[in-house]
């Protein structure tokens, strides 16, 4: 087991403890343990391999560490599936309504009976629920609510259906000429893959006429409270958006403080408190007694700066080793989307594409790009009209066409290879030494064991003709979960082999995820990171994989079409 699915086995462990009431400590153990595995760079699978001390990993205790030696040499948690057995497996989908928790949904179920979301349903419509105590009218009608937003497929969007919304939003806000300042905090702004909800922070001189204008926008389907500088609006599509309405001087902290992320904050208050500050979203200030004085706040860099700190990219605010940058000058210069000259993973009409290869480098060509990588379906993707070693090399003949007549731009001849499910790739070692660029990937057999998955592509790392691995896990956000991988063996093997991994921009994708990037940079691996376009405007994508790299920490270094193709191709032992 991988980082990743520890870490869900114990965030899972937390919930059905506190749901059968267990000691607060013991849970928030687990949480705290299931955190710290998420930001973990390291495989936990090799340290545990290696009989490292996982009691040296802040947040690892003697019993977690145990736990999780138990989970990589075995793949199960007894205790585990003591407490699946002991509760009904419709309870967690309980646990997943906004605002109940496993608290409150041990209570509705020890008292009413309820295992599933439509029992509960039926509980609030019978006015059931507001009976027991500490419930109440309101809180029915909350639950109520939160019923069909827990049954939604994700209870998360992608960050770039988030962005569209934010853009929406931020556009109707400004025209509020109240509005002195406006910024977009939460998860959105650390660039998380998936947002929950929306954090406006607003420095205004009249609040009530700002709020009443965020209840104007269109999609605001009704408002879940409004306070003296807060208000809470639900959007049709449900996502609720929260409007902070902070001071001039409180405006940077807020801001740093709504930002989060919860990890970051708690170390930055005990620095703080070192020091004999305090650091709130009103503000730093001395602490003498009862006495506070204000130190700042107005804006965020001030705020760092109180702590001899630079003011850190939002991206980096994970407590994941940003703390270790302790001057402006040792920050690293986090990628731009401006850094990328190239694309090397699109697909066209030849296939399941929507434009053909001349459109498609006119489109790059206008996105400034240097080269690009016409990377179709090989012949196992058949509901693609893969092609075949003779319809890939009359497309090559087209590109060496399209080269003699564009200039600018460089237009590699590539494929897209699949890894077949019983190994070795699509087409013939022979066709692929033709090409310039080949994306080896895995669409099929998805469903294998972990094992055999692995050394599918560990063949293909070893193929002396690929390029790099397309899409490493499969994953789909909020739809497919990644198949069974051994990440840290491939790569393991694509250092010793010379080979690049993807992270593929798609939003739906983002594959690598953030914390694999991070663990790439640090074998000193280049990432490549692509689009996977289908149509011209896919190329657009390309800001959301660069984001994600951002989160990685990655530098213009660590991406390989950061570099011209004749840098690029030097980096890669192929051939």
């Amino acid at each position: 087991m991988d980082n990743r699915e520890i870490a869900a086995v114990f965030e899972k462990m937390a919930d059905l403890l506190e749901f059968q009431g267990a000691n607060p400590f013991r849970v928030r153990a687990y949480r705290n343990g299931s955190r710290r595995l998420q930001d973990l760079p390291d495989s936990i699978a090799v340290l545990v391999e290696q009989e490292s001390d996982l009691t040296k990993l802040d947040g690892i205790g003697k019993d977690l560490a145990e736990k999780i030696a138990t989970l990589v040499k075995t793949g199960s948690l007894p205790q585990l599936e003591e407490l699946l057995a002991e509760i009904p497996e419709g309870v967690l989908a309980l646990m997943r309504i906004p605002g109940l928790g496993p608290k409150k949904a041990s209570v509705i179920y020890k008292e009413l009976g309820v295992e599933t979301l439509e029992q509960l349903r039926e509980a609030c419509e019978a006015e059931k629920v507001r009976d027991l105590k500490g419930f109440g009218a309101k809180t029915e009608k909350t639950i109520m609510d939160g019923i069909a937003l827990a049954e939604r497929a994700g209870e998360r969007v992608y960050w770039a259906t988030a962005d569209e919304i934010v853009q929406r939003i931020h556009e109707h806000l400004q025209n509020c000429k109240a509005v002195e300042q406006l910024a977009v905090a939460g998860s959105y702004r650390r660039g998380r893959e998936t947002v929950g909800d929306l954090d406006f922070l607003v420095d205004a001189s009249d609040v009530a006429s700002v709020m009443d204008h965020l209840g104007e926008f269109d999609d605001v389907a009704d408002v879940i409270a409004r306070g003296d500088t807060k208000m809470s609006v639900r959007l049709d599509s449900g996502m609720q958006v929260d409007l902070r309405v902070v001071p001039t001087e409180s405006f940077g902290a807020a801001l740093q403080y709504f930002t989060g992320s919860k990890e970051h904050n708690v170390v930055l208050r005990s620095m703080a408190k070192d020091r004999g500050l305090k650091i709130n979203e009103w503000g730093v200030f001395r602490v003498d007694g009862d006495n506070e004085e204000y130190l700042a706040g107005a804006q965020e860099a001030d705020v760092y700066a109180a702590l001899d700190l630079p003011c850190y990219p939002p991206e980096l605010r994970e407590n994941r080793g940003e703390f270790d940058y302790t001057s402006k000058k040792d920050l690293p210069k986090l990628l731009e989307l401006d850094d990328l000259v190239a694309d090397l993973h699109m697909h066209t009409t030849a296939t399941d594409g929507k434009q053909t290869i001349r459109e498609m480098v006119a489109a790059a060509q206008q996105r400034g790009l240097k080269y690009i990588a016409i990377t179709d379906h090989s012949k196992r993707v058949t509901m693609a009209r893969g092609l075949d070693a003779d319809r890939l090399r009359t497309q090559w003949d087209e590109i060496d066409k399209v080269n003699d007549e564009v200039e600018g731009i460089l237009v590699l001849k590539g494929i897209e290879c699949d890894i077949l499910e019983k190994g070795g790739m699509d087409l013939p070692d022979d066709v692929l030494a033709e090409a310039d660029w080949v994306v080896a990937s895995v669409h099929y057999g998805q469903n294998q064991e972990r094992q055999q998955i692995t050394d599918r592509i560990l063949g293909a790392l070893e193929n002396r003709w690929v390029s790099a691995i397309a899409h490493p896990t499969g994953r789909l956000i909020n739809k497919r979960d990644r198949y069974a991988v051994d990440l840290e063996a491939v790569m393991q093997a694509a250092k010793a082999n010379g080979k690049l991994l993807e992270l593929n921009a798609n939003p739906a994708r983002l594959d690598l995820d953030d914390v694999h990037c991070a663990r790439a940079k640090q074998l000193g691996i280049p990432i490549v990171i692509n689009s996977d376009a289908h149509s011209i405007h896919g190329l657009d994508v390309l800001r959301y994989g660069v984001l994600q790299a951002r989160r990685a920490g990655l530098t213009a270094k660590d991406v390989a079409n950061t570099r011209s193709w004749k840098a690029m191709s030097k980096l890669i032992k192929r051939g």
